[in-house]
């Protein structure tokens, strides 16, 4: 039975979209591994699907869902989270002028800093969430891209976006969006005004640490639109057709998980503010995060399931705690079932930014009681 009200974006993403297959009945999508698909009589490119490196079935209904979460006109799906931030950027030209935040995920600075400059890109840093820096970077003209990313990994700096987005198009620049924490769930940055919205899609969004991934979302399909996907087409930064059916499968459970790790996260950030080890609490849902006026006004819902917390003896303390840990496992990542934890400074190298007594914690769906109580004996020593 079809309704005409509008569906709930928890019952879309159940339902990826309400598929159904034409030809069977069946309620989940098959997986097309084709890498090639015969052309009309003639042999003649057209519309459909010709080869995988450019499109593929299995890919359909992930974007379809992608685009209809974010409010955007079409999505894509890509190789990595890397695969899908390096895209908008290749689709730009030597000598074009991006603005980046200085705090957010080290992958994207280090791609920056190294390749992205020495292709030929001014690459030029602003603080988080300062607009009056971010007003005065801007180039009239020159300036093609603002890239910021909200939280910021890995000290959850918030962006007002509204204005972010104010400030680049007075320039004639796009602004793109980093919302791998926020997710869909949480902020749409679109409709805040954003022209692009990037996803590490490994994280949340697939939330059960087995894909890899990456999502881009835009707000229409424009020159640039097409431009990014030829980068995909022609850099090959296609996701598999079996991650990609992974991805939609994940994506079914993405908003009881996204709301179960901000619960969470909430509860250990409110009981390690009061811990008498730990210094400094970063998470944008307590009060006395700067970030957490403009958090209120653009998250609906909770506030991420990533926090950090800074423990009282530096960089020994900070590594003795993580050893300690037994319900949280020391890995990379985030936005899966489990709860990890990191030493950022560790994995960043020595000019990595984060203070050296930091841990992040990518907080997970377990019992809320387990997580306190392992953070709890961890510190005590």
């Amino acid at each position: 039975m079809k309704t005409n009200r509008p569906l709930a974006p928890e019952t879309l993403a159940a339902q990826a979209l309400g598929f159904i297959d034409p030809e069977n009945g069946a309620l989940v999508p098959p997986i097309h591994s084709a890498t090639t698909f015969e052309r009309p009589p003639g042999g003649i490119v057209g519309p459909g699907y010709n080869y995988t490196r450019t499109d593929n079935p299995t890919y359909a209904q992930v974007e379809a869902l992608l685009a209809r979460l974010e409010g955007g006109a079409e999505a894509l799906v890509l190789a990595s989270g890397m695969s899908a931030v390096t895209a908008p950027f290749l689709a730009l030209g030597p000598g074009d002028h991006v603005v980046v935040q200085d705090v957010l995920y080290w992958g994207v600075r280090a791609w920056l800093n190294d390749f992205a400059t020495h292709w030929g890109l001014k690459v030029q840093y602003v603080s988080a969430g300062d607009l009056d820096a971010l007003r005065g970077a801007m180039r009239p003209g020159e300036t093609k891209l603002v890239w910021v990313e909200t939280p910021a990994n890995p000290l959850w700096n918030v962006v007002d976006i509204a204005a972010a987005a104010e400030i680049a198009h007075a320039a004639g620049a796009r602004l793109a969006v980093d919302s791998t924490v926020a997710t869909p769930v949480l902020t749409r940055p679109l409709e805040h005004g954003a022209d692009l919205v990037m996803h590490s899609a490994t994280k949340f969004l697939n939330g059960h640490s087995d894909v890899l991934a990456g999502a881009l979302i835009t707000a229409r399909d424009d020159e640039f639109w097409q431009r990014i996907r030829m980068v995909r087409k022609d850099l090959g930064m296609v996701i598999g057709p079996h991650e990609a059916w992974l991805l939609l499968r994940g994506m079914r459970t993405l908003h009881i998980r996204v709301r179960k790790a901000c619960e969470n996260a909430l509860a250990i950030a409110e009981a390690m503010q009061a811990h008498p080890k730990i210094t400094h609490v970063l998470y944008p849902g307590l009060p006395d995060h700067p970030g957490h006026v403009v958090a209120r006004r653009q998250m609906q819902g909770g506030f991420s399931g990533m926090l950090s917390i800074r423990v009282a003896g530096g960089k020994e303390a900070a590594l003795e705690t993580m050893r300690r840990m037994a319900v949280f496992t020391s890995a990379t990542s985030l936005g899966g079932t489990e709860s990890l934890a990191e030493h950022r400074r560790s994995t960043e190298g020595p000019d990595s930014p984060v203070p050296d007594d930091l841990i992040r914690l990518a907080v997970g769906i377990e019992a809320t009681e387990d997580l306190i109580e392992d953070l709890t004996q961890a510190l005590d020593f």
